[in-house]
């Protein structure tokens, strides 16, 4: 299967990609105009795990978290 596919031909052959993604397991890129716009992928699937423990560990500095912040202890992305 190709791994890139144009919107026109998407339209027409949907059935027909989705069934090769499941099949072959590999990503198809719809285009418009020679330009890249969605994916088509396979799905994985959630974790078995709950959102607590994908978060665990993810927290990098919680020391005194009561403590009143002032305005330069803010970090903020330009």
């Amino acid at each position: 299967m190709k791994n890139e596919i144009s919107k026109s031909t998407f339209k027409a052959q949907a059935l027909e990609v989705m069934r090769g993604v499941e099949q072959s397991g590999e990503a198809v890129v719809i285009t418009s105009h020679g330009k890249p716009t969605l994916v088509i992928k396979p799905y994985k699937g959630c974790p078995d795990k709950s959102p607590l423990e994908l978060l665990e560990g993810s927290v990098l500095a919680f020391d005194d978290p009561a403590d009143p912040m002032g305005e330069d202890d803010w970090e903020a992305a330009n």
